[in-house]
Parts: structure tokens; C-alpha cells; sequence
């Protein structure tokens, strides 16, 4: 059985890892929609977002289907912890 730090752990992680990469996702588009070259801006967040974002699930899950799956529910309601600080100060929501 997975014991219950180990539960906490991937939520809290996953929460880090959404709250970071959907952060990153609206910081890319803002710098991207600025820049004279934002193809690099667009292609190059995309493979460190989900370079790290991947990786992160890897170690997280530690090939443990039920840890996966508590990462990916943190991933998600880091998400939605975005989506609320952004639309608190004002600037513009990610997708």
C-alpha cells in the first residue's frame, strides 16, 4: 500500500508542477506576442514546459499508477490556482 506521505507528496508536487507550467504557458504567450521572433519563444517554452512537466511525473509517480494519477489531480488544480491569481491582478487568463 502507498503510504500517505507519499499521497501528499504527489498532490502537493503536482500542484507545483501545474501552478509552474501553466504560469510559464502565459508568460511565453505574453513575451511571444512581443517579440520580433516569437517562434522561439512559442517552440522553445513548449519543450522546456514539457520537458520538465514530463520528467516530473516520472520521479513523482515513481511508476506507481495511484501516485499518477494524485500528480495529475494536483496538476490540475494548480491549474485552476493560476487561472484565479491572474484574473486577481488584473492581467489577462490563460487558456
Amino acid at each position: 500500500m502507498i503510504e500517505h506521505y507519499s499521497m501528499l507528496f504527489a498532490l502537493v508536487a503536482g500542484v507545483i508542477l501545474g501552478s509552474s507550467f501553466f504560469y510559464s504557458l502565459w508568460f511565453t504567450v505574453q513575451k511571444g506576442l512581443q517579440s520580433p521572433h516569437p517562434e522561439r519563444w512559442f517552440i522553445g517554452g513548449f519543450v522546456l514546459r514539457m520537458s520538465i512537466t514530463l520528467v516530473g511525473f516520472y520521479f513523482i509517480s515513481n511508476q506507481q499508477f495511484w501516485l499518477l494519477i494524485l500528480c495529475l489531480l494536483g496538476f490540475l488544480i494548480g491549474r485552476v490556482i493560476i487561472n484565479r491569481v491572474l484574473a486577481v491582478s488584473g492581467k489577462p487568463e490563460p487558456a
